[in-house]
Formats: structure tokens, sequence, C-alpha cells
């Protein structure tokens, strides 16, 4: 990674700022006081690539159960015998897409994302730092892809869309990237990113 680019995404992991929510662009939803969210981490991954720096995405597999078909990062809850949400989201990037942990420069974590699904997740930030041959895992993983970390990290490519969920209308952030329709908490958390990196 070029060290201007390291500088950049370091001075944003130290900024402060909010966790974000699912909610965030609904301020009429009132949470539960003491709802118990499940732990849970992902990789917000950066490479090189041909055209410079590139953020690794996933398409999940149209048959799973939740979130089918829909753009994520690699990443899933915690198990037991994670010592921490960095190896949360180290192992989960491994079990995915075959990415190897040593490939994988962490830089840290930004702030944790609430999800719809009752998840609290935490972005972990890393510098992939050698070529890597993805293999999706197929029972999870549609595809995976990369888009350049110039279009995610600039606030006009965001869009807030809406749907009817659960009897009422639900606001979210959108970032297209041709094909691919990125949206809810990995918009979300790439829209948090846009910000401490734009200052």
């Amino acid at each position: 990674m070029a060290p201007d680019l390291a500088a950049t995404l370091r001075a944003a992991l130290a900024a402060s700022g909010p966790v974000s929510s699912d909610f965030d662009l609904n301020p009429d939803v009132v949470l539960p006081e003491g709802r118990k969210l499940r732990p849970a981490a992902v990789l917000v991954g950066v490479q090189e690539g041909a055209c410079g720096a590139e953020v690794v995405l996933t398409k999940r597999a149209s048959h799973l159960r939740h979130h089918p078909g829909q753009i994520a990062f690699p990443g899933g809850r915690q198990d037991a015998g994670d010592r921490d949400l960095v190896a949360t989201a180290l192992r989960e990037a491994r079990e995915e897409i075959g990415l190897p942990e040593p490939a994988v420069d962490v830089m840290g974590t930004l702030p944790a994302h609430e999800t719809v699904t009752g998840y609290q997740v935490t972005p972990v930030l890393g510098a992939i730092t050698t070529p890597v041959a993805y293999v999706p895992e197929p029972g999870e993983v549609a595809e995976v892809f990369a888009v350049p970390l110039a279009h995610l990290t600039d606030p006009a490519q965001f869009r807030v869309e809406r749907r009817m969920w659960r009897g009422t209308w639900r606001n979210y952030y959108i970032v297209p990237w041709g094909p691919y329709y990125v949206w809810g908490a990995t918009a979300r958390i790439l829209r948090g990113l846009a910000e401490r990196v734009r200052g």
C-alpha cells in the first residue's frame, strides 16, 4: 500500500465518530432499551489493483436464507474460539473467500454498526499486502469482486433510497458500482469510512 494512502486510512481510523446503525436514516424508530446484540465482524480489505487501491467485496449466494444475493464484506458472527473480533473478521475472510490471514496487515477497527437483524458488527480495516487468488466458498459466496476505494470514499457517490420493511418505510444508503447494488449495512459502513477519509 502506498505510504500516503496508508497515512490517510490511519488518520481515518484515528478520527472520532459515533457508532452507526441501520436505523440512522429512520429517526422515528425507537429501539428497545437493554437489547442484546450479537457480536460480529467484517473485513474491509484494501488491496492494490490495476487502477489503484480497491476494496474487496462479495456477492452472497442466492440460496442463502438471510440476505441472498446481497453485496457484503467478508465476515460473520463471532465464534467462541475467536480470540477477538479481529480474529473473527480474518477467519471469516479465510473461510468465505480464501484470503490467507498472513496476507492481511490489520490497520485497526472502525466504530461498530448495529444491524436490523440484531448484530453489532465491527468493521476491521486491513491492507491486503500480497496478491491473492480468491476462492469463493460456494455455500456462502457467489462472487468476489473489488471496487475502487476512491469511489467508495466519495460521499457524492452515495444516495438514499427507501423500501417497505415490516410495514413501514425504511431509508438506507446505497453506493452503486456497475452492476452491483451496494446497500444496507455495507453501504452505511462505507459511508462512515468516506466521511472519515474526507474529514
